[in-house]
């Protein structure tokens, strides 16, 4: 588990939770039986306690969203034309854990961002096609670019500012925004601030490098802190309530990951917070790239093992953090993260397979002590929640991985209304690489069993089973104090099958915006509030269809 420094979780027990121990396996149902039927299975011995190799408790909102510079007006709109489907999506999320998704306003393209007072529009943007077609490479925001943090009420921001380019005109424009970006995250909607994106490509980039090949860990240092202190004083000397903003932290790193030319560890032993300003340490993490060879949806997204490899870079450098006492207090997030690098892929990463990782993924991370994630989205881009607008590219609408981000909100509900601190997940370990399951622990307290089934059955054409018939799994909790006759809620997440982009529910909810605009719609057709009953030896069985997920709620 990613060590945080607060003494329970011993070293020890962190190499551990990497262990793949198996407790319990699921039996499967014949392809040749009816889809209805399934056969006995070992059981999960579930602690009603929080066990030693739980998580520390996530923070909320767990669940939250990292959006692309560039496209930020795209989802949140500005004063006169605000964007109520993406609010609503993320009002659904805060009913669901308790607290509003926090945003990050950053990626790639704050790095690009330059500020131009006297642009009309919010954004103007150049794309590059020999580079890429989803974002532009020359991006200019005007004043109206901050309009769009007025629009979501009660959420909070992450806003980005430029580390990329880094001549004295272009740091003396990021400083012009300053007092207009103050202004526009007045009355509580700052969250944090961050300076650069993945500052460890810099030298490598495949859009450029923007730093000589002799830069090194402590010259990025350097250049952080010497430029969070510029921005900190014209905060105090051009911002109503300077010493608001100018006392607020940042989110850093933001290292597009832990082996890149920049080394964290090192980062970190140079000083990054020397002056006390970061509250949190943020990574970045993709499973896998949109065009790597092998890269498939049984064998990248649709397997536990993949996580636990993918997570395990994390682990590591947060246990070496945690030896060397660097990041004392300073819980470690992903700030950004998604299924497949460079926007996603078709037919993967938008697909209800890309939903299912999405449980096991956030969930996997809540467990090694990942304390919040911020999926990332961006206009146009296949791995997206939800397209905000319509383009030539693709229509408005919620898109498959959201699903995920319901049910992942759905297991982190907390106390008090569901904003308390006090969830911590427990990893069940299963066999096999195409399922897991977890043990959601409220105020000390078992509340909740998510299992994910993530063998592929496409709907579509060819299974993994071999079979046109959709096969159950089955799967058996000992919970010791499940009293014998009581029953237990069961809400599915569930799709015609692992490549089907529609037609995606939980628990018979749609959130779909031609429905309601994004506010959930709940489908006669769809079994919802189904219960399975504890029986006489304290276990609850519950079958679970090939590629799809269950939620079991005391």
């Amino acid at each position: 588990m990613i060590l945080h420094h607060q003494g329970h979780q011993l070293l020890t027990a962190a190499l551990a939770a990497l262990s793949t121990t198996v407790t319990a396996a699921p039996a499967v149902t014949s392809p040749n039986k009816s889809s209805s039927s399934s056969s006995s299975s070992s059981v999960v011995v579930v602690s009603q306690s929080v066990p030693e190799s739980a998580g520390l408790p996530v923070l909320h909102p767990f669940v939250s969203f990292s959006i692309e510079f560039v496209f930020f007006p795209d989802y949140a709109g500005n004063r006169s034309h605000p964007n109520t489907f993406s609010n609503n999506l993320l009002d659904n999320l805060a009913e669901l854990e308790g607290v509003k998704p926090f945003i990050r306003v950053g990626g790639i393209t704050q790095d690009f961002a330059l500020y131009d007072p006297t642009l009309p529009t919010a954004t103007n943007g150049t794309y590059v096609p020999s580079i890429s077609t989803d974002y532009p490479l020359i991006l200019t925001i005007g004043p109206s670019y901050f309009e769009s943090y007025s629009t979501w009420p009660g959420a909070r921001f992450i806003h980005g500012f430029n580390l990329g380019r880094n001549t004295s005109a272009q740091f003396a424009q990021l400083l012009e925004t300053v007092p207009l970006v103050c202004a526009a995250l007045a009355n509580g909607k700052l969250a944090y601030w961050e300076l650069g994106n993945e500052p460890d490509l810099y030298k490598t980039s495949a859009q450029g490098a923007v730093r000589p090949p002799t830069w090194t860990e402590r010259d990025y240092v350097n250049e952080w802190v010497n430029k969070t202190t510029a921005i900190q004083q014209k905060m105090r000397a051009s911002c109503a309530g300077g010493e608001e903003f100018a006392d607020a932290k940042y989110i850093a790193p933001s290292f597009a990951g832990v082996s890149n030319c920049l080394n964290p560890v090192v980062t970190w032993e140079n000083g990054l917070d020397r002056k006390g300003n970061i509250a949190l340490n943020s990574e970045h993490n993709y499973i896998g790239g949109a065009t790597q060879p092998g890269v498939t949806l049984q064998k990248t997204l649709m397997n536990h093992t993949m996580t636990v490899q993918s997570v395990a870079q994390h682990v590591n450098v947060s246990t070496i953090l945690f030896q060397k006492n660097l990041t004392t207090d300073i819980p470690y997030i992903l700030g950004e993260t998604n299924s497949l690098y460079n926007e996603g892929a078709s037919g993967l990463s938008n697909s209800f397979g890309a939903a299912l990782w999405g449980v096991d993924f956030n969930l996997y991370c809540a467990s090694q002590n990942i304390r919040r994630t911020h999926m990332h989205q961006g206009r146009d881009f296949r791995y997206a929640s939800w397209q905000p607008v319509d383009t030539n590219r693709t229509t408005i609408g919620t898109k498959a991985p959201y699903y995920g981000n319901v049910m992942v909100a759905a297991m982190l509900h907390g106390g008090e209304g569901g904003e308390q601190d006090d969830v911590q997940i427990a990893n069940l370990p299963l066999k096999q690489d195409t399922e897991a399951a977890y043990a959601a622990y409220v105020n000390g307290a078992l509340a909740r069993i998510a299992v994910i089934n993530l063998v592929e059955f496409n709907y579509t054409g060819s299974t993994t089973t071999g079979s046109s018939e959709r096969p159950n799994a089955s799967y058996v909790f000992q919970v010791p104090s499940a009293a014998a006759g009581t029953t237990v809620s069961v809400q599915r997440l569930i799709a015609n099958g692992s490549d089907a982009i529609t037609g995606i529910t939980w628990d018979g909810w749609s959130y779909n915006y031609e429905l309601n605009n994004g506010k959930p719609v709940r489908l006669s057709n769809i079994t919802a509030e189904e219960t399975v009953p504890v029986s006489t030896d304290g276990t609850v069985s519950i079958e679970v269809p090939y590629s799809s997920a269950a939620l079991l709620t005391w």
